[in-house]
């Protein structure tokens, strides 16, 4: 048989950065939801904030699962994409519908939308998105 190994050391370091992007937004969005960052926020757009803040969450979750090279993290790296996709679309109907934003806003879905595509395609590319998770010493 020959079965496709799986990509110990580039997962290791998606796993890292997914869980230190995850752990930057939940800094981040956390301050502007519950703390004082609000006040150097801007013209934030609310439910993309809320998004971003609880697919912080996510984020930590799926950094753990590439780590550990586990199926159901390259499953959940396609939701966080799908899901940072659809909210850009609506953060851009947003604007076209005339609503006070932040130009920031608009780089950081583009750099969250990138990420979380190429975190998909290596996670697919290495784990095969089966539906059992593949155990690597």
């Amino acid at each position: 048989m020959n079965e496709r190994k799986p990509y110990v050391w580039p997962m290791r370091g998606a796993g890292i950065a997914a869980v230190v992007f995850g752990a930057l937004t939940l800094r981040t969005g956390g301050g502007v939801l519950f703390g004082d960052g609000a006040q150097g926020a801007g013209n934030f757009v609310g439910f993309v904030l809320w998004f971003n803040f609880l697919a912080g969450f996510a984020y930590v979750a799926a950094g753990i699962g590439l780590w550990l090279q586990r199926a159901w993290s390259a499953w959940l790296a396609l939701a966080l994409a799908a899901g940072t996709l659809v909210f850009f679309a609506a953060f851009g109907i947003h604007i076209a519908a005339g609503g006070s934003f932040e130009s920031r806003t608009a780089v950081a879905m583009t750099l969250r939308s990138a990420f979380w595509i190429a975190m998909t395609w290596l996670a697919f590319r290495s784990l095969g998105g089966t539906r059992s998770a593949r155990k690597v010493s």
